[in-house]
């Protein structure tokens, strides 16, 4: 019998402190971010987590859309973190997203930097943050997460190729729910950790697929092209171009160039 997805299925036995105490859910919606800037702006408490049971017209970064029937994760959490931890929320939701699938699975899963998670070298989830801004104090952070659970990736045309699941990937069935669960849980104890990031930073670079890797980076109105040599603790890649120019690149799109 399938669980059915409701703001009690995620709320009920989980032990965080913040994340996930106050859960809205929609059967439907467009995007679960436009109803969490909503509430942000309304000064929804610290935590509070917008959950769909499908997303219409999510997105992802560059106005990508992301694709999410009913059956997979589409949630979004708001927060109110110092500007200084602002670099780290990428990771910390990386990292919660990892472990999540890891730990109901059985399956590893890795970073794709800036913002997508894979299996096997398709993607899996992604993830997109927007923060807003009043000089050097945030107004809220906005952490967006999708996770293809049940979608049957053969069909949709588009993504085909590029995309699995977690039901394509292992025989567990019905994870929406203890995803969502593990997925909050994990995420409260990164961000816990913050001010001091350098434990999330080393976790994340652990799991980025793209370190060593020779890429294709398009930032800006830049095209860069070379191998991936480090990445900061703020996030950036630096890339050593095949001249032997270090170019450290903060925002931007990144194709890998080998398997």
């Amino acid at each position: 019998m399938v669980k059915e997805l409701t703001a009690a299925a995620v709320t009920r036995g989980l032990k965080t402190r913040s994340i996930g105490r106050k859960v809205l859910y929609f059967n439907s919606l467009p995007s679960t971010m436009d109803i969490a800037r909503q509430e942000a702006l309304k000064g929804a408490i610290e935590g509070t987590v917008i959950v769909a049971g499908e997303q219409t017209g999510g997105r992802g970064r560059l106005k990508r859309s992301w694709l999410a029937p009913k059956g997979n994760v589409a949630l979004s959490i708001i927060l109110y973190p110092k500007i200084e931890s602002l670099p780290y929320l990428i990771m910390i939701a990386s990292l919660a997203v990892v472990k999540s699938i890891e730990s109901f699975t059985g399956v590893k899963a890795q970073i794709k930097w800036p913002n997508d998670i894979l299996i096997g070298g398709k993607k899996v989830g992604g993830i997109l943050i927007e923060n807003e801004l009043r000089g050097n104090k945030v107004t809220y952070s906005i952490v967006g997460i999708g996770i293809n659970v049940d979608l049957r990736v053969a069909d949709y045309a588009e993504i085909a190729t590029t995309a699995t699941s977690l039901k394509n990937e292992s025989d567990k069935d019905d994870l929406q729910i203890e995803i969502i669960r593990a997925l909050l849980t994990e995420f409260e104890r990164l961000y816990l950790k913050l001010p001091d990031g350098k434990a999330i930073y080393e976790g994340w670079r652990e799991r980025l697929v793209t370190l060593g890797k020779k890429v294709r980076a398009e930032s800006g109105s830049q095209d860069i092209e070379g191998e991936v040599e480090a990445v900061d603790e703020d996030g950036a890649l630096v890339i050593r171009e095949e001249d032997g120019k270090l170019t450290r690149v903060v925002a931007g799109d990144v194709t890998l160039r080998e398997k």
